[in-house]
């Protein structure tokens, strides 16, 4: 039987980057687990180190298909290009002859929301980059 999934990221502002995500996936903040109300009483209910002051956030998609995605703050900065990266398929459903226009019109948006082009790949893909520099393609 498959397993669901999470991906997990870190990242330096996790309130900020959950917006970002939020909109470039269509996600939506993830209700704490019962019994909890809020996600700080979640949180507190870990033995967590005293050190460990950072936010996070955690998204999922509202149709239950997506797997989850939690964004966790890290004192390190992101120094290399990510191990794992998503693809969002923004075109599957798009008549042939609209595919690469649809590609090109949700770059434009995730563009104007924070992210960054990072190479255009022929008519196939675009890699780009996060608000925080992580990598991920549209299709």
């Amino acid at each position: 039987m498959p397993k669901p999934i999470g991906l997990t990221m870190d990242c330096a502002d996790a309130i900020k980057l959950a917006e970002f995500w939020k909109f470039a996936l269509g996600y939506e903040d993830e209700p704490p687990p019962p019994p909890f109300t809020t996600r700080a009483e979640w949180v507190a209910s870990f033995d967590l180190a005293d050190d460990d002051d950072g936010e996070g956030a955690w998204l999922h998609d509202p149709t239950g298909v997506g797997p989850r995605l939690s964004l966790l703050e890290v004192p390190e900065p992101k120094v290399a290009k990510n191990r794992l990266h998503m693809d969002i398929r923004v075109s599957d459903g798009a008549p042939e002859e609209r595919r690469w226009s649809v590609v090109i019109e949700t770059a434009d948006r995730l563009t104007a929301a924070g992210a960054t082009v990072v190479r255009v790949d022929g008519e196939h893909h675009i890699v780009m980059a996060d608000p925080e520099g992580n990598e991920f393609c549209i299709k």
